[in-house]
């Protein structure tokens, strides 16, 4: 019974992905100017000028700082993996107690 539910909501939601997405392209297709589109020449140039400039290449960064972020990025996960695991201890021993104090009734 309810896995007959189950495959009638999949159905109906596989029909409701199909019926949205079919007038739709696939890909979103560039507007062309109006003059374009009217057969006129346009002398407008469209988007936006970009200058190119030389970067300037950044040094290696010091073994010293690539210890010590190595050393806080380590300090981080086991304080969160200490923190995570608490959390769920917590939650094992309250549904722990919560289950045999329910046997208990």
């Amino acid at each position: 019974m309810l896995t007959d539910r189950a495959i009638l909501i999949i159905a109906l939601a596989v029909v409701a992905l199909l019926a949205a997405g079919w007038r739709k392209p696939a890909r979103a297709s560039v507007r062309s100017p109006r003059g374009l589109l009217l057969g006129r020449p346009t002398n407008r140039r469209y988007g936006v000028p970009v200058e190119h400039q030389p970067i300037h290449p950044v040094g290696h960064t010091s073994i010293v700082r690539r210890l010590i972020a190595l050393a806080s990025t380590g300090a981080i996960a086991v304080i969160t993996g200490t923190v995570i695991a608490v959390v769920v201890a917590f939650a094992a021993v309250l549904g722990v107690i919560r289950l045999t104090d329910l046997l208990g009734r």
